[in-house]
């Protein structure tokens, strides 16, 4: 039995070409009503809009083929920058065209040019709000390294949660500073530089033994104590964790620990009560 709406609906669609608001008026049915009803039914070709930028991404391409950037391009046409990116970036500039690379390097003056003032005022500022700070600070007793080596080793380090005992001091980080300053908390706490064992987390593309022989280095650290380095799967696409500075992590593991553990959250304990 056929629906006898859905009949007016699709003819008015075939035979008169409606559009689906016209039929919205004649029928008085709502919008989703009059789609489900014409579903499968193409619309006609009058009410289908044209691409309105289609003549200007045909100049597009053609000004790419001239050899024209993407910032001149937007600039000609009038449009985004992303639009005009989006438009020709299936045809890139070739690499050895003269003319392309004068307007790089012509931009690249341009650029340096505007903000050269800007970041020497930046790392002038910088430089002195560092320098003044490091002053502010001055040299650290004991018990600032204390405090200091607590609270990121609560911040960083591994930690017994309620329902895994683990009283046990590992910490680790990439960080080259924060782990100075942790080696020096463990010996204000009388653990040797000899007594820890140190192992390099890195991933698969990097050099191991070269991020041991760098940290090692870098921290003062006996070699001998390094095991041996966890490797992490690298992803290719990425644009981190590679080059030469690139090092890992450094895991740094106390044995028979239990007991600098529970110092440490005995000074955890101590300074947050001075904060609340």
């Amino acid at each position: 039995m056929t629906d006898p709406t859905a009949d007016e609906v699709r003819r008015l669609r075939t035979e008169e070409a409606l559009s689906v608001r016209q039929i919205q008026a004649r029928t008085g049915l709502g919008r989703n009503r009059v789609y489900a009803l014409l579903r499968g039914v193409p619309p006609p070709e009058w009410t289908r809009r044209p691409t309105a930028k289609d003549g200007l991404r045909a100049e597009a391409v053609a000004l790419r083929g001239q050899g024209c950037s993407v910032n001149d391009i937007a600039t000609r046409l009038g449009v985004a920058k992303s639009t005009a990116y989006l438009w020709v970036k299936h045809l890139p500039l070739d690499p050895d065209d003269e003319v392309a690379e004068r307007r790089r390097a012509h931009a690249q003056v341009m650029a340096d040019g505007r903000w050269a003032t800007h970041r020497m005022t930046r790392d002038a500022a910088q430089a002195e709000a560092r320098a003044h700070m490091r002053d502010v600070v001055g040299p650290l007793t004991d018990r600032d390294v204390l405090v200091l080596g607590a609270a990121i080793y609560w911040c960083e380090g591994t930690k017994s949660k309620p329902w895994r005992r683990q009283d046990h001091v590992q910490f680790v980080n990439s960080d080259a500073r924060l782990l100075r300053l942790f080696v020096r908390f463990l010996e204000t706490c009388g653990v040797d530089r000899s007594m820890p064992t140190y192992r390099v987390s890195i991933h698969e593309s990097a050099d191991a033994a070269a991020a041991e022989h760098w940290w090692a280095e870098a921290l003062d650290l006996p070699r001998v104590r390094f095991r041996r380095a966890t490797l992490k799967r690298h992803r290719p696409t990425t644009r981190y964790n590679t080059g030469e500075d690139y090092h890992g992590c450094l895991v740094i593991d106390v044995p028979r620990s239990r007991e600098l553990y529970w110092k440490i959250e005995g000074l955890v304990a101590g300074f947050t009560q001075e904060i609340t």
